[in-house]
């Protein structure tokens, strides 16, 4: 087992934790003498805690594991379970409920914390608040080599995509792009769902991975709304935008809603085109977040203000047909689909 002194020091990973500028994302969790893991994202503060536990194992399989609540704690217990055994073991200690953690442990904590035990390897599990600030501040200060990785949640769609990706290209496994973003629709609302359909997809299918293959297993968690049809016409995706739209129809969804959603999306989009600036500070001037911002940004790629001109002057004509000026709401649908696909370039 090496020595404390020659793990490196952590290596900033951009995490947006308040205050962990230098704190290590989920994936790049490593062997230190305390490891803070910090933030909201249950799901993942576990998986990066598995990491670490089954790198110390490969290390040294004699690794002992002891668990820790540091709500109900007992004045003593951390050091008793991170000091040398008789036969010498590498121990790992895993606390939770930090958040939550009684007098006595925070105590314990940053006296340990600022000599820690030789071979152990101490997890303390942060769900976030101000609880144990103290504490958390000592870590981040990195003393006694103390590292943080923080465990956020996965908030934006570039996120959720980023992570089916890394998940897809860890196991050396292909994916076509209009599967991955049927798997995404399917479990953009929970990280946990969306790291196991992967995990299925990927040791069930035995080649690339396609739409097909995503329909079969999970065709029904696919849930189609307004948005997601708006997405698809936005990103040109004709095709994908009428079916979806029909689908939303057939499964009771109202025209209204639908065009109501295509122009918010435009409308940001129009809010956004030409201003210059960080995310932040625009979506403020414009009353959006900052990742709606983003989005409109990314969506804007290949649209001219001519052709935002144009599909406004659709979904205007749109609104009136489905309300009542028009016998065929479906056909006004189809037909702001078609136009907002085309990016405003064609007039049917």
């Amino acid at each position: 087992m090496a020595t404390r002194t020659s793990r490196p020091a952590a290596r900033g990973a951009g995490s947006r934790s308040g205050g962990a500028s230098n704190a290590l994302s989920w994936s790049d969790i490593r062997p230190a003498p305390v490891v803070l893991v910090s933030g909201t994202e249950g799901f993942l503060a576990d998986r990066a805690t598995r990491l670490l536990r089954d790198m110390l194992t490969t290390e040294d399989p004699s690794l002992e594991v002891n668990d820790l609540d540091a709500a109900d704690y007992a004045p003593g217990e951390l050091v008793s379970l991170a000091s040398p055994s008789l036969f010498g073991e590498p121990r790992m200690v895993r606390v939770t409920n930090v958040e939550k953690c009684s007098d006595r442990f925070l105590a314990d904590a940053l006296d340990y914390v600022a000599t820690p035990a030789a071979d152990a390897y101490v997890v303390l599990r942060h769900a976030g608040g101000v609880r144990g600030k103290k504490l958390l501040d000592a870590i981040r200060a990195g003393t006694g080599g103390a590292i943080e990785v923080a465990c956020l949640e996965l908030k934006k769609d570039s996120e959720k995509h980023d992570f089916a990706v890394a998940e897809f290209r860890s196991a050396g496994r292909r994916i076509t792009p209009g599967a991955l973003r049927a798997v995404l629709a399917a479990f953009q609302d929970d990280v946990a769902e969306l790291a196991a359909a992967c995990s299925q997809l990927i040791s069930d299918a035995s080649e690339e991975i396609t739409e097909a293959v995503v329909d079969k297993y999970y065709g029904g968690r696919i849930e189609t709304n307004a948005f997601k049809v708006a997405d698809a016409a936005i990103a040109g995706r004709h095709g994908e935008a009428l079916a979806l739209l029909r689908h939303a129809l057939a499964s009771g969804a109202d025209p209204v809603p639908t065009v109501a959603a295509f122009a918010a999306k435009l409308r940001t989009m129009a809010k956004v085109s030409g201003v210059r600036g960080p995310s932040g500070q625009i979506a403020s001037s414009i009353g959006a977040a900052p990742w709606q911002v983003d989005r409109a940004r990314r969506d804007l790629e290949g649209w001219t203000e001519e052709g935002l001109g144009r599909c406004f002057e659709v979904l205007a004509d749109t609104d009136e047909r489905i309300k009542g000026a028009a016998r065929d709401p479906l056909y006004a649908l189809e037909r702001m689909v078609r136009i907002v696909a085309s990016r405003g370039t064609i007039t049917v």
